[in-house]
């Protein structure tokens, strides 16, 4: 009976905790692009990325697994202009196509980067902390049934990728700081975000115009 009404809790709620295992993938997601932006169909990219070891993974149930982990992500984007430009441009540009791809994908994501980054923008804060993290969770926890059923482990480990995915969008200096640092959103990905009608997500990388 325990069992069948976590699996309700969970099918009822937005929010899953798999980014523990599948966390920013910047370079995986990248391998990824470059071989959709060459031309190869999925599940091409799959048995090249498995047959030529591109993610450098030690298993292949593991290298496929996240194959489709990064197809998904690239998919969630629904904009090919968006999966060329991170096969193609800069890592700063590509790694915020990542991030935005990141928040499509993940409800837990998208509902942090705005809720939480968004309004500290809006209101010219730039004090960033665990305790940030900490209140993200804990009203989560009160909101969603399923969300309060996560481990303390859990719920530590998905801070810890949240934090490393700021501080690979230089959102943050390293997870130690108590400082968020301003960001610029790339016109790319600006022109996308309005052309999807994704505007609530702006304010996550400090745009208000």
């Amino acid at each position: 009976m325990k069992q069948n009404n976590k699996a309700a809790l969970q099918a009822e709620s937005p929010y899953n905790a798999v980014i523990t295992r599948e966390q920013f993938l910047f370079y995986e997601v990248r391998a990824t692009a470059k071989l959709l932006y060459e031309g190869y169909r999925s599940e091409e990219v799959v048995e090249r990325i498995i047959s030529d070891n591109l993610f450098q993974y030690p298993t292949e149930k593991s290298v496929r697994r996240m194959a489709f982990t990064c197809l998904k992500r690239l998919e969630a984007l629904g904009d090919n202009s968006l999966v060329a430009a991170i096969a193609t441009q800069s890592s700063d540009v590509a790694k915020q196509i990542c991030l935005y791809a990141m928040m499509k994908q993940y409800r837990l994501i998208w509902d942090f980067m705005i809720t939480v980054i968004g309004e500290k923008y809006r209101l010219l804060d730039t004090t960033f902390g665990k305790i940030d993290l900490n209140s993200y969770f804990l009203r989560l926890q009160e909101q969603d049934d399923w969300v309060a059923t996560w481990s303390d482990s859990t719920v530590s480990k998905l801070k810890q990728v949240i934090a490393k995915m700021l501080v690979d969008n230089k959102y943050i200096d390293s997870i130690r700081v108590t400082k968020l640092n301003p960001v610029w959103l790339q016109p790319i990905l600006e022109n996308a975000i309005r052309e999807n009608g994704d505007e609530i997500a702006l304010p996550a990388f400090n745009c208000f115009s």
